[in-house]
């Protein structure tokens, strides 16, 4: 099963725009790129999107792989398809972590994001989110404000179709 990311985390840029992949982050880049093994440099893909984005999406080469997959099931021409490569292939970058754990981010991507000397990188699973901690905070008050509301004490995971395995010890 493919790894996943998990956690935040931030971090310092300097005037290069270079930035340190937290450990636990570069294994979950290493783990799923194919081609990598020792001496190599992890790939990855970072998505930028549209003019609107206030994030950089950065992906592993195994979710990429697997998006392109999905998008090519997609009817040639169809609006879906187009907006899905426009955003995915058009609207992205391939980016390597280099030998010291760093990621270069160049200058137009940096200004896009309104990055300066601190980047919270934030796990989504399949992609770690990559902002300001200023905008993420600002977004993650937005997003509160669609989120579903629960009872007391219900939980999060009912929202999922399939309920997840058990948490209590087996007999009770």
């Amino acid at each position: 099963m493919a790894r996943r990311f998990r956690g935040s985390e931030e971090v310092k840029v300097d005037g290069k725009g270079r930035l340190s992949i937290p450990a636990k982050f570069r294994r979950v880049f290493e783990a799923c790129d194919p081609e990598f093994e020792a001496g190599r440099r992890a790939q990855l893909v970072i998505v930028y999107g549209f003019e609107n984005w206030t994030q950089l999406r950065l992906y592993t080469i195994e979710a990429i792989n697997q998006i392109d997959a999905l998008i090519a099931t997609k009817a040639i021409g169809s609006p879906e398809r187009n907006y899905l490569e426009t955003m995915m292939f058009g609207l992205s970058e391939e980016a390597e972590i280099d030998g010291d754990g760093r990621l270069v981010l160049p200058q137009k991507l940096r200004e896009k994001i309104g990055l300066g000397d601190r980047a919270l990188f934030v796990a989504l699973g399949d992609y770690l989110r990559l902002s300001t901690p200023e905008r993420y905070e600002t977004d993650l008050r937005e997003m509160e404000a669609s989120m579903p509301t629960f009872a007391p004490g219900a939980d999060p995971l009912s929202l999922l179709s399939a309920a997840p395995p058990s948490a209590a010890p087996a007999g009770d």
